[in-house]
C-alpha cells in the first residue's frame, strides 16, 4: 500500500512517496506553489502516478501544541485534496521535522544551496517515515 507524504508549505509543497510495503519513505520532488487549484491538480496527479491509498499531511502546530495561522493554511489545502480523491488524507504532527531534515542534509555534508533545493521533499520524507512508524508500532501495540 502506497502513502504519498506531504509538506506543505506557503512557497513549495515537499512530496515523499512511500514503498508499497509501506515501510519506508522516500523523496519524490518538490513543487513551487502557483495557486491552490494548480497545487491540488498536481498533488492528485501525483496520488495517481504513484497509485496512492492514503495522503498524509504534515501539520505544523506550535511548540505547544497549539495551532496557529499555518496549521489553518496546511489544512485548508489538505481539505482541498480530499474533496479531489477517493482516499483518505490524514493530518500528522510535523514539529521539528525540518529541523530533523535539515541536520540529515547537514551530515551528509551538503551546501547550503543544495539543502534549499532540497529540504521540503526531505521534510516530506521524514513526516511520512514518522507515520509509517507510528502506524507500525501502533499495529505492534508498542506505545
Amino acid at each position: 500500500m502506497r502513502i504519498l507524504g506531504l509538506d506543505i508549505g506557503s512557497k513549495r509543497i515537499g512530496v515523499a512517496v512511500s514503498d508499497e510495503l509501506g515501510i519506508t519513505a522516500q523523496v519524490v520532488e518538490t513543487l513551487v506553489r502557483k495557486d491552490l487549484p494548480s497545487d491540488v491538480d498536481r498533488i492528485v496527479k501525483l496520488a495517481e502516478e504513484f497509485k496512492a491509498q492514503e495522503i498524509v499531511v504534515g501539520m505544523p502546530y506550535n511548540m505547544n501544541g497549539s495551532e496557529g495561522p499555518q496549521v489553518h493554511l496546511v489544512r485548508a489545502v489538505a481539505e482541498s485534496i480530499s474533496h479531489r480523491v477517493s482516499i483518505p488524507v490524514q493530518e500528522w504532527d510535523e514539529r521539528l521535522t525540518t529541523v530533523l531534515a535539515e541536520r540529515v542534509l547537514l551530515e551528509a555534508d551538503m551546501s547550503r544551496a543544495k539543502r534549499r533545493k532540497v529540504i521540503d521533499k526531505v521534510a516530506a520524507a521524514v513526516i511520512l517515515q514518522g507515520y509509517l512508524d507510528g502506524m507500525r508500532s501502533q499495529d505492534s501495540g508498542i506505545s
